[in-house]
């Protein structure tokens, strides 16, 4: 049976994947940031005794090498066939100029730097198998949907991090898929609470000028429109569970899968269509902030008066 590496399984795909080539029969060693946390204690009810946990933060280089050596250490008569690269974070959703600085170091710290780090530890046992990298970005990374500028960010230099593994990989027989999924119900992301906390923190957190050119109502608003369209999350993972197996086994995995509905047509606007057509379908589909406050017409007639 074929050995594979998953990063990110507390919730979500990670977890679903895991589960899924546990019970197709292949060696599974599953990282996860919390070994008492309610997935991984799932994980270890339905999956069997063939997976490994590991406990591993992606900030932290010596969980990183940890897992390294676990993994080496385990897979010297069997080698390692695949690399699945899921853990992924983002805790705001806001303009760039309201995110703060720390909050894009963060995604990039997990969603880019941790996956360059797992990958390149593994990288000389996947060349010596000829094995698969499968990673899961973002259609994010590619389109500039409001109020993700943070994450987008992330995920963008992910992306072009993983095809550039991909051109440079191919005399090695190794091949490189991206994940970009729809949305789907994982772990706090659809939770209502956690995003209220989130934004009050951000709203604590702001510059008192930034506040007032911007409006508490206008961030209210947003994390409001959020919260809407989490209700359309699906919850059935079972296309990006498939499409990360086929990138893992099929004979010639796709370069790019995009499991979820409304993706086609968001990169036909993307590819085809002026910018203001795809910024306005964005909006639209995701997040339609409102006029800052100092935009608004009651204010000017207030500025004018003073």
């Amino acid at each position: 049976g074929l050995v594979l590496a998953l990063a990110g399984c507390d919730s979500g795909f990670g977890q679903a994947t895991a589960q899924h080539l546990d019970a197709m029969g292949f060696r599974v060693f599953a990282s996860v940031l919390d070994p008492q946390g309610p997935g991984a204690q799932e994980l270890l009810r339905s999956c069997s005794p063939k997976l490994t946990l590991l406990q591993m933060d992606l900030t932290k280089p010596e969980d990183i090498q940890r897992v390294l050596q676990h993994i080496q250490a385990h897979t010297s008569s069997t080698g390692l066939w695949g690399l699945v690269n899921n853990a992924g974070f983002n805790d705001t959703i806001a303009d760039a100029e309201l995110s703060p600085l720390g909050k894009f170091r963060a995604c990039m710290e997990v969603n880019f730097f941790g996956s360059l780090e797992l990958t390149k530890g593994l990288l000389p046992l996947l060349r010596s198998t000829g094995g698969r990298i499968v990673t899961v970005s973002s259609p994010a990374g590619d389109l500039p949907f409001p109020c993700l500028a943070a994450y987008g960010a992330s995920k963008a230099a992910l992306s072009l991090l993983m095809d550039t593994f991909r051109s440079e990989l191919q005399p090695w027989g190794v091949k490189v898929s991206l994940i970009l999924p729809g949305y789907y119900k994982t772990g706090t992301t659809c939770d209502p609470a956690f995003w209220n906390l989130q934004k009050q923190r951000l709203v604590a957190s702001l510059p008192r000028e930034l506040l007032q050119a911007y409006g508490e109502d206008y961030v209210e608003e947003i994390n409001q429109q959020f919260i809407q369209f989490m209700k359309v999350a699906v919850e059935d993972l079972s296309a990006v569970v498939n499409s990360i197996t086929d990138g893992l086994l099929a004979a010639n995995p796709a370069v790019r899968y995009y499991p979820g509905q409304g993706l086609g047509l968001m990169y036909f606007i993307h590819r085809y269509l002026p910018y203001f057509v795809r910024d306005l379908f964005l909006k639209g589909f995701f997040i339609n902030p409102k006029l800052p406050r100092a935009l608004r017409r009651e204010n000017h007639k207030d500025a004018k008066k003073a």
